[in-house]
């Protein structure tokens, strides 16, 4: 595949400052403190209903059961269509996604903000595994537009759609106080790094299937 080496390159750069940022929650949380706090301030502002019922609304779309039931819809939608390594794609990248939240907040127990937190959340905060999760998912997404919108607006309007929804959902969990943007921040640096890395042999493998006839 053309640009191997520089979709692998993204991946370990994105997965450094992952680490390096896990290596400073873990032992100097403190040194994030002044960058973390404006942030968190400028986004929640003074909390006006219209915007808390909105985040409110938004953050579900990476909760657990409801990322879930619409991830089956679009794995379901490929296999009719006959995409089977876009179904295991997406839904692969889904199950990866709560394997590396489940570890990594064990090995970080990074506790959550102590601001009013305006949804009920539980466990430890980094990295943001609804962060994580969007990325993965409306990433995979975006790969499987890329591939198989042939209209480009189409194909442009879809994939902006997946990148706002990213963006939205980042956002969300730190206007609702149940993450620091440091945790957003890690759960997103994660997820891109992991979508560069797999894209390559993704892509590889999708290529030999189709060429053998495996499938669409």
């Amino acid at each position: 595949m053309k640009h191997k080496q520089t979709w692998l390159t993204r991946g370990s750069f994105a997965l450094l400052l992952f680490v390096i940022l896990g290596y400073v929650v873990k032992f100097y949380p403190e040194q994030l403190t002044n960058i973390d706090q404006p942030i968190q301030a400028g986004i929640r502002g003074d909390l006006p209903r219209l915007w808390t019922n909105f985040f409110a609304t938004m953050t579900q779309l990476a909760n657990i059961p409801v990322i879930i039931s619409w991830v089956l819809i679009f794995v379901l939608f490929f296999l009719w269509k006959n995409w089977q390594s876009e179904a295991l794609y997406v839904a692969g990248n889904l199950a990866l996604s709560g394997l590396l939240v489940s570890l990594l907040k064990q090995v970080y127990q990074r506790p959550r903000p102590s601001i009013s937190h305006l949804v009920q959340e539980t466990g430890f905060s980094f990295p943001s595994g609804h962060s994580l999760a969007a990325t993965l998912v409306f990433g995979s997404l975006i790969v499987v537009m890329y591939q198989r919108i042939q209209k480009k607006p189409l194909r442009y309007l879809m994939q902006g759609m997946c990148l706002l929804l990213i963006g939205i959902v980042l956002v969300s969990r730190v206007y609702l106080g149940v993450h620091y943007p440091s945790d957003v921040l890690g759960g997103a640096l994660l997820g891109f790094g992991v979508l560069c890395l797999e894209y390559p042999f993704y892509d590889e493998w999708r290529f030999k299937r189709r060429f053998t006839r495996k499938q669409s």
